[in-house]
Order: structure tokens, then sequence, then C-alpha cells
């Protein structure tokens, strides 16, 4: 499975990504606003991306993790996971710092979400993020999403304190 873009090239991420997904996944600026990132280990990217890899072999996978390919070089992942009546998926992503602000993470997300209207027939989209992750919001904002809650709870692996997150969704 490939979705191609004016730019992009998004592929199965899997584990011969390992050093480029560990550059962006194990920076802490990169992964200020994330619950599950940075990464602690090389050794727990790879499992993710064997992961990753091993779902995208089964028929009708639950989700899809997506390497984001520019001018043949990954930059990041966009994803899109399934909830448990495949109906409905949160989108997802990230991209290496070096290339933010370059609308790759609204492009990748855009063509994952159009083969998933397409392909997958999926109508509803939900997505989350840290109250303060203003380029995630863009994002969100510019792919039509609408905030629809904020809420307490959210726990960013790197702090210590409760953060606020707001809920997005696109219903098309």
């Amino acid at each position: 499975m490939e979705i191609r873009t004016q730019r992009l090239l998004l592929r199965p991420i899997g584990a011969n990504d390992l050093a480029t997904t560990q550059e962006y996944a194990s920076d802490p600026e990169n992964c200020r606003y994330m619950i599950f990132l940075p990464s602690d280990s090389e050794q727990g990217t790879l499992s993710y991306l064997k992961d990753a890899e091993n779902e995208m072999k089964k028929p009708s996978p639950d989700y899809y993790e997506m390497a984001v390919i520019y001018e043949n070089r990954h930059i990041g992942c966009v994803s899109l996971y399934l909830n448990d009546t495949h109906d409905s998926a949160e989108i997802g992503y990230t991209i290496n710092k070096r290339w933010w602000r370059q609308g790759f993470g609204y492009e990748a997300a855009s063509a994952l979400i159009g083969y998933a209207r397409q392909e997958l027939g999926l109508r509803h989209f939900v997505a989350h993020c840290d109250k303060e992750n203003t380029g995630s919001r863009r994002i969100m904002e510019k792919l039509g999403m609408v905030r629809t809650d904020e809420h307490g709870g959210r726990k960013n692996k790197l702090s210590d304190e409760e953060r606020r997150e707001y809920v997005y969704e696109l219903e098309l």
C-alpha cells in the first residue's frame, strides 16, 4: 500500500526505518507534547516498528502506521487507529522537527484521511493534542476538524504535571 501526494509518499513504516524513526522519536524537542514519546531506547522503537510492520500484513489492519517520505527521506509518520467497529478512526502524526512548518503534517494527514474515506469507507475522524501544541491544532483545523472537547488528565511523557487536552473531530 502506498499513498502519493504532490510532494510525499506514504508507505507502511517498518524495521528498516529504525535510524530515521529514532532520530525524531527520541528527540525531546520533537516529542515535547507527546504521550508515548520520546522513545526510551532504540530497542523500544524497533519493537514499535516491527509491530506496525506485522499489523500491515493482516488482511484488515486495526491500525496503519505510515512513513512520510519527502525527496526519498523518511521525515515522519502519520497514523490511523480504527475503533473497535472500524467505522471511525483516530488520526495522528509526527514530523521530524527539521521539516516543521512546511505543511508536511497537514499533507500527510489529509492524504491518509482521503485514503480511509475512499478505501475503508470511514467518515468520522478524531484527533487529540496537548492544549499548548499550537502546531498540531493548526493542522487539525486546516483539515476541517472542529474542537469538540477540552479536558484534563493528559500526561505527556516528558512532563510530571497533568496537562489539558483538546479533542478534535471531523465528520465527512
